[in-house]
């Protein structure tokens, strides 16, 4: 990996991407999704993690994140390790899945090649930060963000989107996960 994407402190905030291995299309389904946000908010209230925005797509999740003190690579780490755990769980248990085999075939391969995993792979290895220095930056990534869904062709605008916080910075209603808002 290289350098320029790591975690290099802790006083700026991180856009982060989590993809699925091969890009499989896992969060076509709610559960899933609900894993990844149950996880998200368990980091925010236990492991200091602030979320300022964030989308979850089909196949990766954006986030601009920070912290309150722990490194974030810990943080993602455990967000990762745990989520992949769960969902792959939830897939074998899933009777109502029919790419449950061929998704567990993937991980499974993806997980054998490499020596980090025992099993399955669920995550790419990285998270490829993107420090956010300036307010510029910031914005840019936000907005990338937002516009996730409907350059996808899922959505007409972004606030139609329901997991992503663009709920929160384009309307006066609520989203589903505590945000802290840039500006």
């Amino acid at each position: 990996m290289s350098r320029k994407y790591t975690f290099k402190d802790t006083e700026h905030l991180y856009f982060v991407t989590m993809t699925t291995v091969f890009w499989v299309d896992v969060f076509t389904r709610n559960e899933y999704k609900d894993i990844v946000l149950g996880s998200i908010r368990y980091c925010s209230k236990e492991k200091e993690l602030d979320v300022y925005g964030w989308v979850i797509m089909t196949n990766h999740v954006h986030m601009i994140v920070g912290t309150r003190g722990r490194p974030l690579s810990y943080i993602m780490r455990d967000l990762k390790k745990f989520t992949s755990i769960k969902i792959i769980e939830k897939i074998k248990e899933n009777d109502k899945e029919s790419r449950a085999q061929w998704m567990l075939r993937i991980f499974e391969w993806a997980g054998k090649k490499n020596t980090n995993n025992y099993n399955y792979q669920f995550w790419q290895q990285h998270s490829h930060p993107i420090q956010l220095d300036s307010d510029w930056k910031a914005r840019q990534k936000l907005e990338y963000i937002h516009q996730n869904p409907v350059r996808a062709g899922f959505v007409a605008s972004p606030e139609e989107w329901l997991y992503s916080s663009a709920i929160d910075y384009y309307t006066k209603r609520k989203g589903l996960l505590e945000i802290k808002y840039l500006f």
